[in-house]
């Protein structure tokens, strides 16, 4: 009879391990912010990425705080692309990981939903912290076209920064 209830009892202690939340990213520190030339180069690498690919794109860079260092928006780009780019460079520099992460948090549902609430988050790709030497030294934002369309032309743009 002992043997049943501590076979039980490891059965439950193992499905409960096995349903524990994986353990959190490491926090990226934050460094000196990007220097204006830098966010040029980030945005020219974006801008560069969206004409290849035929989008208008609305590409900003912002500072470790989530202030705008640099901004250009290409000939036909929607208006309403302007603040959605600032405001996506600045969610990814402000929580220090990709808005992408708020849109797959959001999309899961349930508790996921509490992230339309939180103050200062875009929940749409396109949005991507710069680090460089393991240290965010601020973020770009990207808007124009679809979710995935923002999220490659901002990656561009991250991948100049190297």
């Amino acid at each position: 009879m002992l043997l049943k209830p501590t076979l039980a009892a490891l059965a439950l202690s193992v499905a409960v391990f096995a349903q524990a939340p994986p353990a959190p990213a490491p926090i990226v520190p934050y460094g000196v912010s990007i220097a204006p030339d830098v966010a040029k180069k980030v945005a020219a690498a974006s801008i560069a990425e969206a004409r290849k690919n035929n989008w208008a794109m609305a590409v900003a860079i912002v500072d470790t705080g989530g202030y705008l260092v640099y901004f250009e928006r290409m000939q036909d780009t929607q208006l309403g692309s302007v603040e959605v780019a600032i405001e996506k460079a600045k969610t990814a520099a402000l929580f220090r990981r990709p808005t992408k992460s708020f849109q797959d948090t959001v999309a899961a549902g349930g508790e996921g939903l509490r992230m339309l609430r939180l103050t200062g988050v875009i929940p749409v790709e396109g949005g991507i912290p710069i680090i460089v030497d393991g240290k965010l030294i601020g973020a770009v934002g990207a808007s124009g076209g679809s979710s995935d369309q923002d999220g490659r032309t901002a990656q561009a743009g991250v991948a100049a920064s190297k």
